[in-house]
């Protein structure tokens, strides 16, 4: 089962370098092996790593593998996108998203898929995916709410479920592009997803 901590949190510029090198291995053995067959000795292979040495950081395969999915839903989130580039405009925020959002995906298909099957045999796993999957709509609704407020989204939506709506779609699109491998050009996804986030939201 995956634990919700790991077991050490390095301070030494050593320990934080072999930690990251853990993961970076374990993000190669899991994307090449699977999750059922992957094994701690070729994680610790692939770092160059003694074996003994991953258990200083992590209790087992589900600690590492939660690991590579915290690494990968950080790439995924794309925070302070208002921030970071000064855009206002809620459609130009949407395409940016969106576009961030679905490179992300595509760059992480491998590892994204293996989440899915992995969040079919482990609870935990499951759970963990659920409660980031929530902050992230959570995030999307108070944003449509805002706009609510605004007076520039049609104000009966129920924002969350508006948000988990769209943001539902978004993710499954992504699944069917980049793991199903459904041909969808790229220009021509991102144009479809934000035509549908601007309709449903009145904009």
């Amino acid at each position: 089962m995956v634990k919700a901590e790991v077991r050490v949190t390095p301070r030494s510029a050593r320990g934080i370098r072999t930690r990251a090198a853990l993961v970076a291995a374990a993000r190669v053995v899991f994307e090449r092996d699977g999750y059922l067959d992957a094994r701690l000795a070729d994680i610790s292979a692939e770092a160059g790593v003694a074996s003994g040495s991953l258990y200083t950081y992590f209790e087992g395969k589900e600690e590492i593998f939660q690991a590579v999915a915290e690494q990968v839903t950080e790439e995924m989130v794309h925070p302070h996108l208002r921030a970071r580039t000064g855009v206002t405009d809620p459609r130009e925020l949407i395409d940016l998203a969106n576009r961030e959002y679905l490179r992300a995906y595509k760059k992480n298909a491998k590892l994204m898929g293996l989440f899915e099957q992995v969040s079919q045999i482990d609870e935990e796993f499951r759970a963990l995916r659920v409660e980031r999957a929530t902050a992230f709509v959570q995030r999307n609704a108070k944003m449509i709410r805002t706009l609510q407020d605004a007076g520039a989204a049609d104000a009966e939506l129920d924002p969350l479920l508006t948000a988990h709506a769209l943001s539902a779609m978004v993710s499954r699109m992504a699944y069917v592009a980049y793991v199903q491998k459904v041909p969808m050009p790229f220009e021509r996804l991102v144009e479809t997803l934000n035509r549908i986030w601007v309709k449903a939201l009145s904009l």
